[in-house]
């Protein structure tokens, strides 16, 4: 028997009442004006830039001054091809001195936003929470970018999970306009109105989606990926034309193989393992070429080589 593991959130009639109350003047994110990055990695990183292209000052938290590097490059390269577009309010040299980084966590102290935005492992996630709970305050807000994670789960590393919130941007978080909020058990109406009115504030489109694994896109898009590699495991055609088969037969502007590339396949298959364990399910069981690709360390674009090289 299948095991299905229930939602345990508000029903999404009700969180979107909960955001109409936002329009109110007592709601305000843009009260808030620092933000708190940790992980500062391909979507900490993006995360980062979103925030500070809408005006925050960003502090991006991580572990050494070679990721650091790495990010910085990674945000100055985005926003040079976004200002060469005429794509920014203002202009990149700007945005990019709003964004300051440190490998003390004390330091984040001031944040009035903390989004934890580290590899889909939740020992990993957990492990951060704990040591944020050191700095919080009753006023701090709180969110996690996991993909798949209980949000239920992770708001009890924190003094007030009623502060804490699923807010999951998508891979790359500067272009893409969609982001999911997910209510916890304990999330509060307010909190769930202040992230509603922050996405806003971001330039994106909020989607509501009830504590379930996977979420909204995830539960959907992660297992049409598991499946484009199973196509190809099965020698049914090649890699270029299942992308090209969904491009032109599905309208995707990605094919489902080079976004796995893009996404990161360690993150595809922890996902993928995650659905796996929350819903009992065999049909999110990881391909094994997936599973091949990954013991490997063939990652994708972050790796130079997937199932394409870079």
């Amino acid at each position: 028997m299948n095991k299905r593991t229930p939602a345990d959130s508000l029903p999404t009639s009700q969180i979107h009442l909960a955001y109409n109350a936002a329009s109110s003047d007592s709601i305000n994110a843009r009260g808030a004006t620092t933000v708190a990055v940790v992980g500062a990695g391909q979507m900490g990183s993006g995360i980062g830039q979103v925030f500070a292209s809408a005006g925050f000052r960003v502090k991006m938290y991580d572990l050494s001054d070679h990721i650091f590097e790495s990010s910085s490059n990674r945000i100055s390269d985005s926003l040079k091809k976004l200002e060469s577009k005429n794509l920014l309010d203002k202009p990149a040299k700007q945005i990019q001195e709003l964004i300051s980084y440190h490998t003390n966590m004390d330091e984040l102290v001031s944040s009035d936003i903390f989004i934890e935005s580290a590899f889909e492992d939740f020992s990993i996630k957990t492990s951060i929470f704990q040591k944020l709970s050191k700095i919080l305050t009753a006023t701090s807000y709180v969110a996690s970018n996991t993909s798949s994670y209980s949000i239920t789960a992770l708001s009890q590393m924190v003094p007030w999970p009623e502060k804490f919130i699923g807010f999951h941007f998508m891979n790359p978080p500067p272009i893409i306009s969609m982001i999911e909020i997910i209510r916890g058990l304990y999330t509060s109406d307010a909190t769930n109105s202040f992230f509603w009115k922050l996405a806003h504030d971001l330039k994106k489109i909020p989607i509501a989606s009830k504590n379930s694994p996977g979420f909204v896109l995830n539960r959907i898009l992660i297992p049409m990926i598991n499946e484009a590699i199973y196509v190809f495991y099965e020698g049914i055609s090649t890699v270029e034309e299942i992308d090209e088969a969904l491009k032109l037969g599905a309208n995707h502007p990605i094919g489902p193989l080079a976004l796995a590339d893009l996404i990161g396949l360690d993150t595809v298959h922890a996902i993928m393992k995650t659905l796996r364990k929350e819903m009992g399910d065999e049909k999110y069981q990881p391909c094994p070429l997936l599973e091949n690709y990954v013991s490997r360390g063939r990652l994708g674009k972050k790796t130079k080589k997937g199932f394409y090289d870079y």
